[in-house]
Protein backbone atom coordinates (compact mmCIF):
# COMPACT_ATOMS: atom_id res chain seq x y z
CA UNK A 1 0.00 0.00 0.00
CA UNK A 2 1.42 3.41 -0.70
CA UNK A 3 0.68 6.74 -2.31
CA UNK A 4 1.85 7.00 -6.27
CA UNK A 5 2.89 10.72 -7.25
CA UNK A 6 1.51 11.32 -11.05
CA UNK A 7 1.27 13.55 -13.61
CA UNK A 8 -2.46 13.99 -14.23
CA UNK A 9 -3.25 12.82 -17.99
CA UNK A 10 -0.52 10.00 -17.77
CA UNK A 11 -1.54 6.47 -18.19
CA UNK A 12 -2.76 4.96 -15.08
CA UNK A 13 -0.61 2.13 -13.18
CA UNK A 14 -2.32 -1.21 -13.13
CA UNK A 15 -2.80 -1.12 -8.88
CA UNK A 16 -2.52 2.95 -8.69
CA UNK A 17 -5.60 2.85 -7.33
CA UNK A 18 -7.84 6.12 -6.46
CA UNK A 19 -6.48 8.99 -8.64
CA UNK A 20 -6.77 12.79 -6.61
CA UNK A 21 -6.31 15.95 -8.49
CA UNK A 22 -4.11 18.22 -6.53
CA UNK A 23 -4.70 21.37 -9.22
CA UNK A 24 -6.47 24.45 -8.75
CA UNK A 25 -8.21 24.01 -12.14
CA UNK A 26 -10.27 20.90 -14.18
CA UNK A 27 -8.71 19.70 -17.63
CA UNK A 28 -10.11 22.48 -20.17
CA UNK A 29 -12.36 20.82 -22.64
CA UNK A 30 -12.74 17.53 -21.13
CA UNK A 31 -16.26 16.63 -20.07
CA UNK A 32 -16.15 16.09 -16.05
CA UNK A 33 -18.09 12.76 -17.05
CA UNK A 34 -14.71 11.72 -18.67
CA UNK A 35 -12.32 12.78 -15.78
CA UNK A 36 -11.68 9.70 -14.48
CA UNK A 37 -11.65 7.61 -18.49
CA UNK A 38 -8.97 10.09 -19.99
CA UNK A 39 -7.01 9.42 -16.70
CA UNK A 40 -6.70 12.66 -15.41
CA UNK A 41 -8.19 12.25 -11.99
CA UNK A 42 -11.26 10.73 -9.89
CA UNK A 43 -11.24 13.35 -7.18
CA UNK A 44 -10.40 16.74 -7.64
CA UNK A 45 -9.04 18.19 -4.33
CA UNK A 46 -7.81 22.03 -5.14
CA UNK A 47 -7.12 22.14 -1.69
CA UNK A 48 -3.39 20.93 -1.94
CA UNK A 49 -2.78 22.91 -5.03
CA UNK A 50 -0.92 26.22 -4.84
CA UNK A 51 -3.13 29.42 -4.30
CA UNK A 52 -3.70 30.95 -7.64
CA UNK A 53 -1.56 33.81 -7.12
CA UNK A 54 0.92 30.77 -6.32
CA UNK A 55 0.63 29.15 -9.25
CA UNK A 56 1.51 32.09 -11.77
CA UNK A 57 4.80 32.54 -9.20
CA UNK A 58 6.08 29.50 -9.75
CA UNK A 59 5.41 29.42 -13.54
CA UNK A 60 6.93 32.04 -13.47
CA UNK A 61 10.08 30.82 -11.24
CA UNK A 62 12.86 30.43 -13.73
CA UNK A 63 15.86 30.90 -11.27
CA UNK A 64 16.33 28.63 -8.11
CA UNK A 65 16.26 31.80 -6.19
CA UNK A 66 12.55 31.83 -7.21
CA UNK A 67 11.87 28.76 -7.10
CA UNK A 68 13.02 28.51 -3.57
CA UNK A 69 10.51 31.48 -2.77
CA UNK A 70 7.79 29.32 -4.11
CA UNK A 71 8.59 26.38 -1.83
CA UNK A 72 8.66 28.17 0.96
CA UNK A 73 5.58 29.66 0.19
CA UNK A 74 3.76 26.72 -0.82
CA UNK A 75 4.95 24.88 2.29
CA UNK A 76 3.43 27.77 4.28
CA UNK A 77 -0.05 27.27 2.92
CA UNK A 78 0.21 23.50 3.22
CA UNK A 79 1.10 24.42 7.04
CA UNK A 80 -2.57 26.08 7.15
CA UNK A 81 -4.53 23.60 9.73
CA UNK A 82 -6.80 22.11 7.50
CA UNK A 83 -4.24 21.27 4.41
CA UNK A 84 -1.82 20.37 7.04
CA UNK A 85 -4.75 17.55 8.90
CA UNK A 86 -4.88 16.54 5.36
CA UNK A 87 -1.67 15.85 4.56
CA UNK A 88 -1.77 13.61 8.13
CA UNK A 89 -4.87 12.01 6.68
CA UNK A 90 -3.43 11.41 3.33
CA UNK A 91 -0.01 9.74 5.02
CA UNK A 92 -2.60 7.55 7.37
CA UNK A 93 -4.10 6.07 4.73
CA UNK A 94 -1.25 5.53 2.25
CA UNK A 95 -0.05 2.65 4.96
CA UNK A 96 -3.25 0.79 4.16
CA UNK A 97 -4.49 1.61 0.75
CA UNK A 98 -2.95 2.35 -2.81
CA UNK A 99 -3.90 5.96 -4.36
CA UNK A 100 -2.35 8.73 -6.08
CA UNK A 101 -1.74 12.52 -6.00
CA UNK A 102 -1.01 14.43 -8.76
CA UNK A 103 -0.90 17.50 -11.19
CA UNK A 104 -0.60 18.20 -14.81
CA UNK A 105 2.76 19.31 -14.42
CA UNK A 106 5.26 17.48 -17.21
CA UNK A 107 8.41 18.11 -14.96
CA UNK A 108 7.86 16.85 -11.22
CA UNK A 109 11.07 18.82 -10.23
CA UNK A 110 9.13 21.83 -11.18
CA UNK A 111 6.19 21.30 -9.62
CA UNK A 112 4.23 21.52 -6.14
CA UNK A 113 3.74 18.26 -6.65
CA UNK A 114 7.53 17.48 -5.84
CA UNK A 115 6.68 19.56 -2.55
CA UNK A 116 3.77 17.30 -1.97
CA UNK A 117 5.95 14.31 -2.12
CA UNK A 118 8.16 15.75 0.51
CA UNK A 119 4.72 17.01 2.96
CA UNK A 120 3.90 13.61 2.43
CA UNK A 121 6.91 11.95 3.59
CA UNK A 122 7.64 14.06 6.90
CA UNK A 123 4.50 12.31 7.82
CA UNK A 124 5.88 9.14 7.82
CA UNK A 125 3.27 8.06 4.11
CA UNK A 126 4.37 5.02 2.36
CA UNK A 127 5.05 6.48 -1.48
CA UNK A 128 6.08 4.67 -3.99
CA UNK A 129 9.68 6.27 -5.54
CA UNK A 130 8.98 8.09 -8.50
Amino acid sequence: MAIRIVRLGSPRAEDEGLRIGTVRRPPRGVPKSEFASQDWYDVWYPALAPSAELVKEAQDAATPKARAAFVKKYRAEMAAPDTARTLDLLAALSHGSDFSVGCYCEDEAHCHRSVLRTLLDERGAALLAG
